[in-house]
């Protein structure tokens, strides 16, 4: 199957799936995204970035969930 233009499946290298839990910022995002994908390239490993707009299974009620899907798209 190709996923994010790789090949992935039981008989394909391993790939990363990484990132912040909850999107809080775009620069936050931009700026781990740029690290692991440096990094990951480093290592030969095909990188995906993810990180969720709105987290809803916090730890806390109070906790930060996110921006919401209109401003985390």
């Amino acid at each position: 199957m190709n996923l994010c233009g790789f090949e992935v499946g039981l008989d394909k290298p391993v790939f990363l799936i990484s990132g912040p839990c909850v999107a809080e910022s775009e620069q936050m995002c931009l700026d781990i995204a740029g690290q692991m994908k440096e990094i990951c390239a480093e290592l030969g490993i095909p990188y995906i970035f993810k990180a969720s707009y709105d987290k809803a299974n916090r730890s806390s009620g109070k906790s930060f969930r996110g921006h919401g899907m209109d401003a985390g798209l």
